[in-house]
């Protein structure tokens, strides 16, 4: 089995250094390893993808990570000229990739990477995407501040209540997928609603989600690049629609 794991990376030139030291020896620690049904990890390919960054972070990933190419561990640098957002972002790294699964990961560590193997040992038999959790039970949440969980969990509310109630987060980047859910799944946002946008739409297409209970930590370097106030808005948006899709299904049915 190939393992891909995608980057995305705006404005992250302080973060690069916690790349090397953190990220890439958890990746070197995955070759070999059976984290799931018993499947060998054969190769590990990571797409870094610059969504148009100001500072030096295209320059640095490929002076630090662009002669990492190899037989197992192997590394693709993609750059956007202007920033267009993550969902933008992870389109890109969906169509550079050519793993049997893919793993999304924030660049700031926000999920510690060395949860990467744990992420991957719930993707079981019967499991198309493991997003990780960290308002599950045995989920916590460490020095983010109180407003931007407040918003995060609000929404993930409204998405329980929309789609699926099992499910408790929905806006975690952190996940893994079967190449399947990527290949044949759609979705629109280039924004930050992208990745929920994604794991919504497998679930009404009737690919099984799995959590995993995982530890939500504040960023250490730089600052966070989300515009709260068009996250919000695309958020609702998404949701309204969402709420008048089953409301045409349920007069389809009760007509």
């Amino acid at each position: 089995m190939k393992i891909s794991i995608i980057v995305p990376c705006y404005n992250e030139e302080e973060n690069i250094g916690k790349l090397k030291s953190e990220f890439f020896p958890v990746i070197d620690g995955l070759r070999g390893s059976r984290p799931a049904n018993g499947i060998e990890i054969e190769a590990v390919e990571i797409v870094f993808v610059d969504d148009g960054s100001r500072d030096q972070t295209f320059n640095i990933l490929q002076s630090t990570f662009g002669s990492s190419n190899g037989k197992l561990i192997s590394v693709v640098l993609e750059k956007h000229e202007a920033n267009r957002g993550l969902g933008a972002a992870l389109r890109t790294g969906f169509c550079a990739s050519t793993g049997d699964v893919v793993v999304t990961t924030d660049s700031d560590g926000t999920y510690q990477f060395s949860t990467i193997p744990a992420l991957l040992e719930h993707l079981t038999e019967n499991v198309d995407i493991v997003t990780a959790s960290p308002y599950h039970p045995r989920g916590e949440v460490v020095g983010v501040p109180g407003y931007r969980i407040f918003l995060s969990r609000g929404s993930s509310l409204l998405y329980r209540l929309l789609v699926d109630w099992r499910i408790r987060t929905y806006t975690a980047l952190f996940r893994a997928y079967r190449r399947k859910v990527v290949d044949e799944i759609r979705f629109e946002a280039d924004d930050y609603l992208g990745a929920t946008e994604l794991m919504v739409k497998a679930i009404l297409k009737g690919y099984r989600v799995e959590e995993y209970p995982a530890a939500l930590h504040r960023r250490v370097f730089g600052v966070s690049k989300a515009k709260l106030l068009r996250t919000i808005i695309s958020h609702l948006g998404f949701q309204i629609r969402l709420l008048l899709h089953r409301l045409r299904l349920r007069s389809i049915f009760d007509g």
